[in-house]
């Protein structure tokens, strides 16, 4: 079996990070990614939600803001919970790896083009 997704998108706010009472930084954000579209046919885009961990997680609340465009390496999860009796499924991406695209705009010269959730988490 292999879950493994790669992403292109901009964000559509600014990510959301968060320390869990263990001690653990996380990050959640959502990115636009556009459709395949035919030709004539309206542009769409699907938004798709994000969560990095970890350092990963420091990384991308310390450089990445709404419009940035990114690339994301992750693992699709699907998770659910029950809402007045009725089974709510949830999607999201687990990022592994992560690279800005967008070179010297809104961020640092020096920013990390591309970061990685094994780099520096002791996997």
């Amino acid at each position: 079996m292999y879950n493994k997704s790669f992403l292109i998108g901009r964000l559509v706010r600014d990510p959301e990070m968060r320390v869990t009472s263990s001690g653990i930084a996380v990050t959640n954000f959502t990115i636009a990614v556009d459709q395949v579209r035919r030709k004539g046919a309206e542009k769409s885009a699907d938004f798709i939600r994000v969560v990095a961990w970890r350092r990963l997680a420091e990384i991308c609340g310390e450089y990445l803001k709404k419009g940035k465009l990114v690339a994301v390496e992750g693992r699709l999860q699907i998770s659910s919970y029950d809402k007045d009796g009725e089974k709510i499924y949830t999607s999201e991406v687990v990022a592994e790896n992560l690279q800005m695209l967008d070179r010297g705009v809104g961020g640092a010269e020096n920013e990390m083009d591309m970061v990685s959730s094994h780099s520096e988490s002791g996997f």
